[in-house]
């Protein structure tokens, strides 16, 4: 199948790498000194568990012309990027189109690309399980057995037989998801407390797993984000968690507590802009549940201020 991955950073990267593996035509979109040092070594990923490199050959394209024509475009990228390259997607003649990543909105999304695209254009929503981290033009790749969680907004999925063909001889789990949105939405909770702790931090991770206060702060905002979503209405996916961080606790604060001690801790994949994007989005829903959230409100303010410090250090 000819594929499109649209980004070229720790995920877009060995999502790339799996599709070749898998026996498909893959071209992957990166620009300035990314797509020079992919054209020049190739697809480059050091296999963290595994302990071995792989390096794949793909084509590398730095724009997407509007006449191209894939069989899927995988855009992989932070959420604050998913704006800009919804009017080049919608241009571009290519029918089936998933966006991988954090996606509170994506039902707005898929809304901004279709109202601009031709009638057979569909969306989807995925996430991809793997972390990792660059280092000296190669992938350090983290992997969960490599999967990605997947659904459409709107009843079945609606381009299946496409995506399993891809994934055929592909070491890779694809996880349908009856509602993804939900489970977009659920997932950036804890993403949110645990970024923006590692971030305030300096991502001084033995320290965090000592602070036993800031872990029970953790597990009490995680708390606090759950009732958010569901004063206003969300279904949080998978409803397992919520049990976890209210009745077990102790189970949690251990688990944190041996997570913040691993190697894996460096290999979460998140920027500044990001999270602060990601706690805009979670404010309107705070607004609209009228609940108090004093551990969420002391974590986000902690972030927001450690992320103004960092703006003024540069200017």
């Amino acid at each position: 199948m000819k594929i499109l991955v649209y980004g070229a950073g720790v995920l877009g990267s060995y999502l790339a790498h799996v599709l070749v593996q898998g026996g498909n035509d893959v071209t992957v979109l990166a620009r300035g000194s990314r797509a020079e040092e992919l054209s020049e070594h190739g697809l480059v990923i050091r296999h963290y568990f595994q302990r071995k490199t792989t390096v794949d050959k793909v084509k590398i394209i730095q724009a997407l012309p509007a006449d191209d024509s894939y069989d899927l475009i995988f855009v992989v990228m932070k959420y604050n990027n998913f704006p800009s390259v919804l009017p080049i997607l919608a241009k571009n003649k290519s029918s089936h189109i998933v966006f991988v990543g954090n996606n509170p909105t994506a039902s707005t999304t898929e809304q901004e690309l279709l109202e601009n695209s031709l009638p057979d254009k569909k969306a989807a929503f995925g996430f991809q399980l793997s972390g990792g981290r660059r280092e000296k033009g190669r992938m350090i790749s983290v992997r969960g057995g490599g999967q990605m969680v997947l659904g459409s907004l709107n009843g079945p999925f609606p381009f299946k037989d496409l995506i399993d063909k891809a994934f055929a001889d592909a070491k890779y789990k694809i996880d349908y998801h009856e509602d993804i949105d939900a489970w977009l939405k659920s997932h950036i909770v804890f993403i949110l407390v645990l970024s923006s702790v590692s971030y305030v931090q300096d991502n001084q991770f033995k320290q965090i797993a000592k602070d036993k206060k800031l872990l029970l702060q953790m597990i009490a905002a995680v708390d606090e984000g759950f009732k958010v979503m569901e004063a206003i209405g969300y279904t949080i996916t998978p409803a397992s968690q919520v049990d976890y961080f209210r009745r077990k606790r102790q189970l949690v604060y251990f688990f944190l507590k041996i997570y913040h001690r691993l190697p894996v801790a460096k290999m979460i994949d998140s920027s500044f802009v990001e999270i602060a994007l990601l706690h805009k989005a979670f404010d309107v829903w705070k607004q609209q549940a009228h609940i108090a959230t004093p551990n969420w409100n002391e974590l986000e303010e902690a972030f927001l201020a450690k992320m103004e410090g960092k703006a003024n250090e540069r200017r």
